[in-house]
């Protein structure tokens, strides 16, 4: 007995040997990806660099059209610090559709058909849901800028450093993709069976205040464009959530009706199956065996 237990150990730590293994070679995957994808991304600055300075030159040129689009900064090593942040997050960008199918690799074998078939959904849904976020964050970001820019007064002369506003602009892309996850989490909260459709229709009011709260926390300007233009759409993907909530409940309820009346149907044959068995066996009883007649042969066989 204490063998078995042993040897059942010895297979389990090599089991946790080979997933540990495993996970290695997919996180230097993916290292290697980034470390790859930033030769790249070094090359695109003065294009991201651009795509970044557009919301801030519109706000600067609409409240002065001679204003200098330029960014202003002090530290001669800034820059440099600046180019190596930025290709970073180019690079990790550009290697995210490996380190998503690494991710999915190391996962799937552990999950069931159905199960495989959820996650790459939900992962899916989490990294549209993430750049259409981040898109929304950039779009409103001119208006965020603008009104930033504004509130000062026409005596204060802004010139951000390139830093500054590029640290603003991520932060609000981030938090506009982390905002837009809520309605994963609450769909999945509903399929696990924590909350119900009708429980989160009656907490609307609640919500709203919630989802208010939490846009305003989360929205690094602090502006109420931006945090309008987060709670909105929360708002609307709470809504949703509850329709898909309502959906799922509903294909959930058949297929367990349709398990419910298969089951009877099984339950019935079985009976049925039983009751010709029961039925059989005294016919069988009552035939018998037929009279045998008397053996008159010899002994000799003559």
């Amino acid at each position: 007995m204490a063998v078995l237990k042993g040897a059942e150990r010895e297979g389990a730590s090599m089991a946790l040997g080979d997933h540990l293994r495993e996970l290695r070679r997919r996180l230097l995957i993916c290292v290697g990806t980034v470390a790859a994808m930033l030769i790249p991304a070094w090359f695109l600055y003065p294009w991201m660099i651009d795509v970044l300075n557009a919301p801030y030159c519109d706000a600067l040129t609409n409240l002065d059209p001679d204003a200098s689009c330029k960014f202003l900064e002090t530290n001669l090593l800034d820059p440099f610090t600046l180019r190596l942040r930025i290709a970073g997050y180019g690079a990790l960008f550009l290697a995210m559709p490996v380190i998503l199918w690494q991710l999915w690799r190391f996962i799937a074998p552990g999950l069931y058909k159905k199960e495989r078939r959820y996650a790459l959904a939900f992962t899916v849904s989490a990294m549209v849901l993430f750049v259409a976020g981040a898109v929304t964050a950039y779009l409103t970001l001119t208006q965020a800028v603008n009104f930033l820019v504004s509130i000062g007064g026409p005596d204060v002369e802004i010139r951000s450093g390139i830093g500054n506003f590029v640290k603003l602009a991520l932060f609000m892309m981030l938090a506009f993709g982390v905002g837009f996850q809520f309605p994963v989490v609450v769909v999945a909260l509903q399929m696990i069976g924590v909350v119900t459709p009708e429980r989160l229709s009656s907490w609307r009011r609640q919500a709203i205040v919630l989802i208010t709260i939490i846009a305003a926390g989360i929205t690094p300007s602090g502006d109420p464009i931006s945090m309008f233009a987060l709670a909105i759409p929360m708002y609307l993907f709470y809504e949703i959530s509850i329709v898909i909530g309502r959906l799922w409940n509903r294909r959930k309820r058949k297929a367990a009706s349709r398990e419910a009346e298969a089951e009877k149907e099984r339950r019935a044959a079985r009976a049925a199956r039983r009751a010709e068995a029961a039925t059989a066996e005294p016919d069988a009883a009552e035939t018998g065996p037929g009279p045998t007649e008397p053996d008159t042969t010899d002994g000799d066989g003559s």
